[in-house]
Parts: C-alpha cells; sequence; structure tokens
C-alpha cells in the first residue's frame, strides 16, 4: 500500500472537514448575536462520532464526513391552525400533508418562552445575515488558501536559470529524441560554458527579468555574438556566446514554426514565483468566473459524466470532482513526484476552488440550499419596504414552508447528482495525467 496516497486522501478530506466546520460557524455566530436558540452544531451527517453540550448548543462530529448542519429552532412558521385564536386548517392533499408534516417537526424543539428566539420571526436582513454567514466563510476561507498559495508559496513558474536537463547539443525539433548523438552540433550556451543553475540576468545590456524576456531577447537577435550575463554561486560573469539559427516552435501557437531565429540551446528551471497580495484578487476573479460558468453549464457537465460513468468516455477535466474524487486526487497528489512545494501547493490550490464553488452553489436561490433563505429573507424585505411605502399594514412573514414540494425535488435531484459523482469518481476517475 502506498501510505503517501493514504496521508493524501486524509489531508483533503481533514481540510474539507475544516472548510464545512467554518461554514456552519458562520450560520452559528450569527444566529447566537441575534438571539435565535441552536440545538445542534454538527460537523458531518450519519451516526454521532462525538459530542458534548455546552449551553443549550450540542456540538459534535458525525462520522460521514460530507457535509454539516445547525440545528435553529423555529424555522418554518406554524400552520394557521396553530394559533388558538383560529382554527386548525386540516390537510387536504399530499403536498399540504408534506408540508404540516415538516412543519410539526420544525416546532418540536419550540419550548414556552421561545416566542423571540425562532428564526421565522426575526427580521429579514437578519435571516439574511444568518443564512449567506456560511456562504461567506466559503469566500472568506477560498481567499485565504488562495494567499497562502500566490503569496506564501507561489505559483509555478519557469525562471531564466540555466536547468540541468538542459542537452549540450543542437537536436533538430524535426528529430523526435531528447537525448545527444555522437557527431551532434554543440549548443551555443555549452561552448561559452553555462552551467546548470546559472542565472542568466542581462543580454547585450538588456535586463532579463523572466524566462520570457530571455526567449524574446534570444529569437529576436538572430545568429551572431552577445554579452550574455548571468550570475553563479552569487558572483555577477559576462559571457561571450554567438548565437545560431535555428526553427523553435512559435511561442504562441506550437502548431507553427518560427524560422531562423537565435537560438542559445538551454532550458528553464521551474520554481514557484511568489505573487503580491494585490495578485490574489485578480487570481479570486478568474477562479470566481470559472466557478460562475462550471455551476451555469452544470446540466450540460452532468450529462458528460453520466457518459464517463457508463460509457467509458474519458472525463473532463474542467468538469465536476465529487468529493470522493477530490480525495483520490488529493492522494495521488501526495504520492506522485512532484515537489513537496508543488504537492503542497496542488493540495492549497484544490482547497481554494472547492471552498469557491462551495460557497457559490450554496447562495443559489432555491431551497433546501442556503441561497434560498436568503431569497426568502429578501423577500421579506421587499414585501415590507413596498408596504411601508404605501402605507399598508405590515405583512406576515414570508412562509417558506408552501416552496416545500419543490425543496424536495431539488434536494432528490441535488442527491441524484452526488450519488452519480461518487460512481464515476469510482470507476472513471480524473487523474494528474488527464
Amino acid at each position: 500500500m502506498n501510505w503517501l496516497y493514504v496521508v493524501g486522501i486524509v489531508v483533503f478530506l481533514l481540510g474539507l472537514m475544516f472548510s464545512i466546520a467554518l461554514h456552519e460557524i458562520g450560520h452559528l455566530v450569527p444566529a447566537k448575536i441575534f438571539g435565535v436558540r441552536v440545538t445542534q452544531y454538527m460537523v458531518g451527517f450519519g451516526p454521532t462520532a462525538w459530542s458534548r453540550r455546552k449551553g443549550e448548543t450540542e456540538y459534535g462530529i458525525k462520522w460521514i464526513p460530507f457535509g454539516g448542519y445547525v440545528r435553529m429552532i423555529g424555522m418554518l412558521p406554524p400552520r394557521p391552525g396553530d394559533d388558538p385564536t383560529k382554527l386548525r386548517s386540516n390537510a387536504t392533499g399530499p403536498f399540504q400533508g408534506l408540508i404540516e408534516t415538516v412543519r410539526d417537526a420544525a416546532q418540536e424543539d419550540v419550548l414556552p418562552g421561545d416566542d423571540d428566539r425562532v428564526f421565522h420571526r426575526k427580521k429579514w436582513w437578519q435571516k439574511v445575515i444568518i443564512m449567506s454567514g456560511g456562504p461567506l466563510m466559503n469566500f472568506v476561507l477560498a481567499f485565504v488558501f488562495s494567499a497562502i498559495l500566490l503569496v506564501g508559496i507561489g505559483l509555478p513558474a519557469e525562471a531564466p536559470i540555466v536547468s540541468p536537463a538542459t542537452n549540450t547539443c543542437v537536436i533538430p525539433i524535426s528529430e523526435q529524441r531528447a537525448a545527444c548523438e555522437p557527431g551532434d552540433q554543440r549548443t551555443p550556451a555549452a561552448q561559452a560554458g553555462l552551467k546548470p543553475g546559472d542565472h542568466m540576468v542581462s543580454f547585450n545590456g538588456a535586463t532579463i527579468g523572466s524566462w520570457n524576456d530571455a526567449v524574446r531577447l534570444i529569437r529576436s537577435h538572430g545568429p551572431g555574438p552577445v554579452k550574455l550575463g548571468i550570475v553563479r554561486d552569487g558572483k555577477p560573469m559576462t559571457f561571450d556566446v554567438t548565437l545560431i539559427a535555428q526553427d523553435r516552435p512559435n511561442l504562441e501557437d506550437p502548431e507553427k514554426i518560427d524560422k531562423n531565429v537565435g537560438f542559445l540551446g538551454v532550458l528553464p528551471t521551474k520554481v514557484m514565483e511568489r505573487q503580491s497580495v494585490g495578485q490574489v484578487i485578480g487570481y479570486m476573479g478568474e477562479m470566481t468566473a470559472r466557478a460562475a460558468g462550471s455551476i451555469f453549464n452544470l446540466p450540460e457537465k452532468m450529462a458528460g459524466i453520466w457518459q464517463a460513468a457508463f460509457s467509458g468516455e474519458e472525463r473532463d477535466p474542467q468538469g465536476p470532482v465529487g468529493v470522493v474524487g477530490a480525495g483520490r486526487m488529493g492522494g495521488e497528489i501526495l504520492a506522485s513526484d512532484l515537489s513537496n512545494e508543488e504537492k503542497i501547493a496542488i493540495l492549497v490550490s484544490l482547497l481554494a476552488g472547492f471552498n469557491l464553488a462551495m460557497g457559490m452553489f450554496n447562495l443559489i436561490p432555491l431551497l433546501p440550499l442556503d441561497g434560498g433563505h436568503v431569497a426568502g429573507g429578501l423577500w421579506e424585505g421587499l414585501k415590507r419596504a413596498y408596504a411601508k411605502v404605501m402605507r399598508r399594514p405590515e405583512p406576515k412573514y414570508v412562509d417558506i414552508a408552501k416552496v416545500l414540494p419543490l425543496t424536495y425535488a431539488v434536494a432528490l435531484v441535488m442527491m441524484v447528482m452526488a450519488g452519480l459523482l461518487v460512481y464515476a469518481d469510482l470507476v472513471n476517475p480524473l487523474t494528474l495525467t488527464r
């Protein structure tokens, strides 16, 4: 057994549990601030692995680490018949019966004296803050993980440092080989005496700040003598190098060939290049746009998952991945031949992406997602504002129980999607080689 693979799965799952725990804290803290009585705070689903009661709230961890919940009393308003001044209404159909059953369950934890501590009686803006607190916490985590990645670790980049993998001979691009053969012409770099680890800093007096700078200057110069400034073991040095002309792949389109461009004969060194805090915002913007596009195209993407699961088609690298698939990727990353920095960077990037996607998905304005409750609160605020402007009586609380049939339909679709993703991740998983 590859223990690094197992450790990678465990590390990812712990990161996921940490994200879920903070998501639920995003609901718990504002709920307590606004006086809602919270009976349970749980990370995970299924049987309880550990719990402890503190005050009026039970805090615990459950065995299935694929979610969590905060249980607040009075999420739904009671039915009209529960008001002693009104007659009890009777269920007349399956949907109405379902709604009333759920209403009854929502009232089980409501005790005498809890009138002002039930969720549905809170001000509309308090409901919005409580229910948006979870996704907001995911966005904060996504930003923190992105900052750790960019500022603390860095992104993979090619530095203008001569790589140990650099060949000392000229191999034409028409020849599909990687090693030198007897009789091959030596590269200008080898003839000039460049060594692995030499850091190129100037080209005929022009500063080299990146590998792209070096490539652009070398190619545009063409064949002929140049002065190449390097730093070797901390000491600046200048080499006289005579470039030669070679056909090389186009930088923008590798399918095209640039004829007779300047050629030095070195490969760059891959490094983790740290970014500024300001670049984290741009990175988050790009990641958000990709996540929004993925959510918008989710029905189409799930059709591809179906084909991958049951027809053996190749998984779309940009398609959705479930918790099982992401866990397997975490194991594969840790068991790979990448450097430790690269492994940590990919795992942190994976957690950042999952938190962002989790937050955005939860804000979809459909129950049982947090966005459904947020939409209910905003609608209630809009109705109350309209009534105030029109000098009408204050409207009643928005009764989200009326959309419970739709809620159960959405929940069923989500369970089917989750099950399909788990199956696809088991039989046709995404891997680092795809």
